[in-house]
């Protein structure tokens, strides 16, 4: 039986939709606290011009002007592929509470695979990660994505 996706994964899927769409890799974010969306954003590198403008981090900036604070104790992340080492730092540093993501990321990814960063001592704060939620779906965008443009 399969369960229904929590709906700020079915958001953050449609994000990721949204960013391929325009050309970007597709990955979506969206930063919840207490079951509410406080911020969601999608991939946007080529948009902006900007090399550190993966949905992980637009997302995370954008919930933290919303709430007025750097530290984003209380909120979850949920993004539909495993966040890299730039990503994964910076949910350190705001101090997400839970990770929720969809597809692994064995080439780039730095939570479940590469530097695994949340499990380093130098690492001062890591949230609960859950892998795996829309994974099928998230791996079926990113797939379909490359091989059009292979």
């Amino acid at each position: 039986m399969a369960f229904p996706l929590p709906e700020p994964m079915r958001r953050a899927l449609a994000l990721a939709g949204e960013a391929a769409a325009a050309g970007e890799v597709p990955v979506g974010a969206v930063v919840t606290r207490g079951g509410s969306i406080v911020a969601e954003a999608r991939n946007a590198m080529r948009d902006s011009h900007d090399p550190s403008a993966h949905a992980e981090m637009v997302a995370i900036r954008a919930a933290a002007q919303a709430l007025g604070t750097s530290r984003l104790d209380g909120c979850d992340l949920w993004v539909t592929l495993e966040p890299c080492a730039m990503c994964a730092g910076a949910i350190a540093l705001a101090r997400i509470g839970r990770l929720y993501f969809a597809a692994p990321d064995p080439k780039g990814g730095a939570v479940v695979n590469g530097p695994r960063l949340f499990t380093q001592p130098t690492c001062h704060h890591a949230p609960e990660v859950y892998p795996g939620i829309g994974e099928a779906e998230a791996a079926e965008m990113l797939r379909s994505f490359f091989r059009e443009r292979r």
